[in-house]
């Protein structure tokens, strides 16, 4: 089995060694591993940086891709990501956020009887001040991004391949699940820890004007395309009710 992880990086100097850390920090187990940095134009250090680690992350075995070019977006820059990748599995990782030790070995574990086309774990979300949460993963019949885990989620490569994200708001990557939810596709939570997400970053920009965007993004682009019912509105203000006690 050979697992893709993708990272997306725009001026990311200060984080994305942790990274890449994480990523020669991972066991080893029953997979190969293809690491791909998409990078936006940075114009900082960032390139230079994912650069200065390419001898030692190669040294593991690992294939290691870097590009940096003008994006559209997070999610072009994710689309890209998936297109160049080789790999059976695709994990999405975004920079400055981190996996556990265990995470791929996990991963490969999940996918190995066949049985799962998308899977994700629980998460620590990680707060300014170094407070954490663990927030667990599930899947329920009433569907809210409260049990989903983004950075912990891995996909077989075909079902991203052939549902690139439509770049139609900030939650692309949270519609997609639900999409693949709809269509009846094998889903798996493990109950165990895989990523670690810091808050901080455009999920949780806490303004009027974003908070009112992600209420209008979720609630057209993730529930209301995806046929789920109109009260689904008030599942999206909570949401962003939570994210304002957790930041």
């Amino acid at each position: 089995m050979k697992i893709s992880v993708i990272t997306i990086a725009y001026q990311a100097e200060e984080y994305i060694t942790r990274t890449i850390k994480s990523i020669l920090a991972q066991e080893s187990g029953d997979y190969e591993l293809e690491y791909i940095i998409v990078d936006g134009a940075s114009t900082d250090r960032t390139i230079s940086i994912a650069e200065s680690y390419r001898k030692e992350v190669e040294q593991k075995g690992i294939e290691y891709r870097i590009i940096s070019e003008k994006d559209q977006g997070i999610y072009d820059a994710m689309n890209k990501g998936i297109r160049l990748a080789c790999g059976d599995i695709i994990g999405i990782l975004n920079s400055g956020d981190t996996y556990e030790p265990c995470a791929l070995s996990e991963v490969a574990k999940a996918f190995a009887g066949g049985d799962c086309e998308l899977m994700f774990a629980n998460v620590r979300l990680i707060r300014k001040d170094g407070s954490t949460v663990v927030k667990k993963a599930r899947v329920r019949r009433f569907q809210t991004s409260r049990d989903w885990n983004h950075p912990t989620t891995f996909v077989r490569s075909a079902l991203y391949k052939e549902n690139p994200f439509p770049m139609l708001g900030v939650h692309d990557d949270y519609a997609f699940y639900l999409k693949m939810y709809k269509q009846g596709r094998k889903i798996v939570t493990i109950p165990v820890l895989l990523a670690n997400f810091y808050l901080g970053g455009a999920s949780n920009e806490r303004n009027w004007k974003a908070i009112k965007q992600r209420i209008r993004d979720r609630y057209r682009y993730c529930y209301r395309i995806n046929g789920y019912s109109r009260w689904y509105l008030f599942e999206c203000i909570f949401i962003e009710m939570i994210k304002m006690i957790l930041a």
